[in-house]
């Protein structure tokens, strides 16, 4: 019999066992190195990259960890580098794997926080970014921005949500793009720009109102590359997130004063915004639900160890001899089964049809797999005690991170909505089905001497 696959010991086997035979040989491969990594040199050096950022709160903004660039520099020389691209949807930058196998490698990765996908080259912003400058990008914005991106050489932000405004529609976006002769204008103000903290940052993504008058509201918004130095871009601060900063990376409020980029820094065409974002946030949002269910099966893991530590008996007993600890185990282990089944079905239908045709189950996933995963840092966290909420665990901080993943890339109540409005079209064709077996009904009980429904 063959040893089960390294994967098992991060997912469980009944998952295992329904998705092994749709992984390519490379897929399995892939997948086997990013677990031997993991173990081999991400998670040891886990808590050097912590001591290695600075607490000064000036220079922490200024560091780039050198642990987390030595151990890039390896991943890539093992091929183990932009495992998000796949060559399915991007065939010239892309490489050979689906999103359901890279599904099952975020995840796993995941198991390392944020270090984990950085190193490989698969951490937001620069992901959904690169995504965008594959698909829409033109040949010259390729060559200059998406080449170093995919070299792991720059970084880059994404500057859509705005201060003073619910931006969970992006039709209220007011940050202002209009063309001067051969130049483009930004005026605005945005928030919450992961990523433009970074001292690597190069561009940020803005997006826009360029044609606030349009009768069609979805085409008033544009997309534009901004250069993180260009003259007007004015950095005011890093927001915090229950009190983390997550430097040097961040999520910034950033004011973009008169700033003024070529016309050819236009990305795909005047009036496109809502074309780019929805083919940038459908797989970003399946990515970070991909991750959350690491982050999960990493804090059931913590807990298990947790209560069956002998040296933590409360009043003459394992902590899981207590009925209320035991019981949150298999809830949890029953959660992240649920969860990781939606994520791996999402992911499968974007294989199939894109993200576009696979809408209903990334919004699913959405508000679904985050508010799961919170569920379940929670109860190691309780596990733990007070150690659970401190700076000694990881779970505090992951839980800051998967309580903001209910806002970030659109609020629970945006999915939900869509979500049910893509239902209820199921309606019509419902109601049509019932009346005609009501029919069929009625012509079989008249035909055997009985009463018909009314």
């Amino acid at each position: 019999m063959a040893a089960p696959h390294p994967v098992i010991a991060y997912t469980s086997e009944a998952s295992w066992a329904m998705i092994e035979d749709k992984f390519s040989p490379y897929g399995k491969e892939t997948l086997a190195k990013v677990i031997q990594f993991l173990e081999d040199e991400i998670l040891p050096a886990v808590p050097v990259a912590h001591a290695q950022l600075p607490d000064d709160p000036v220079k922490r903004w200024q560091t780039v960890i050198p642990i987390i660039d030595e151990l890039k520099a390896k991943a890539k020389k093992q091929g183990l580098w932009n495992l998000f691209l796949s060559k399915q949807h991007y065939p010239e930058f892309g490489v050979p794997l689906t999103n359901l196998e890279y599904g099952v490698i975020a995840e796993v990765l995941a198991h390392a926080g944020h270090m984990g996908p950085e190193i490989m080259n698969c951490s937001a912003p620069d992901t959904g970014n690169m995504e965008v400058l594959a698909r829409y990008g033109s040949p010259e914005q390729q060559q200059k921005w998406l080449i170093p991106l995919l070299n792991g050489e720059i970084r880059s932000a994404f500057a859509m949500t705005e201060k003073n405004v619910a931006s969970s529609d992006a039709k209220n976006i007011r940050t202002s793009i209009r063309q001067e002769g051969n130049e483009i204008v930004i005026n605005g103000h945005k928030w919450w720009i992961s990523g433009a903290g970074d001292p690597r940052t190069r561009l940020h993504l803005v997006m826009g109102k360029s044609d606030p008058h349009n009768k069609n509201s979805y085409n008033q918004q544009s997309v534009v590359i901004v250069p993180a130095d260009a003259p007007g871009v004015k950095i005011i601060r890093p927001m915090k997130v229950f009190g983390y900063d997550d430097a040097p990376e961040g999520h910034c409020e950033i004011i973009y004063e008169n700033v003024r980029v070529p016309l050819s820094n236009l990305v795909l065409g005047w009036g496109r915004g809502f074309e780019i974002i929805q083919g940038r946030l459908g797989p970003g949002r399946i990515h970070h639900c991909m991750r959350s269910i690491g982050i999960a099966q990493a804090a059931l893991n913590l807990m298990l160890q947790r209560v069956t530590d002998p040296g933590r008996k409360t009043f003459g007993k394992y902590l899981h001899e207590h009925g209320s600890v035991v019981a949150d185990i298999p809830k949890s282990r029953a959660d992240i089964e649920g969860a990781r089944l939606l994520v791996l079905s999402a992911a499968l239908q974007i294989d199939k049809y894109k993200a576009k045709g696979a809408l209903k189950e990334i919004g699913i996933a959405k508000f679904v797999v985050p508010t799961m995963a919170l569920t379940v840092v929670d109860r190691a966290m309780q596990a733990f005690g007070a150690e659970g909420v401190s700076q000694d665990t990881e779970l505090a901080r992951r839980w800051a991170g998967l309580r903001t993943l209910r806002i970030a890339d659109g609020p629970d109540a945006v999915h939900i909505q869509q979500v049910g409005q893509r239902e209820l079209k199921r309606a019509p064709e419902l109601v049509r089905k019932a009346q005609d077996l009501k029919r069929r009904e009625n012509a079989l009980l008249e035909k055997n001497g009985l009463k018909a429904h009314l």
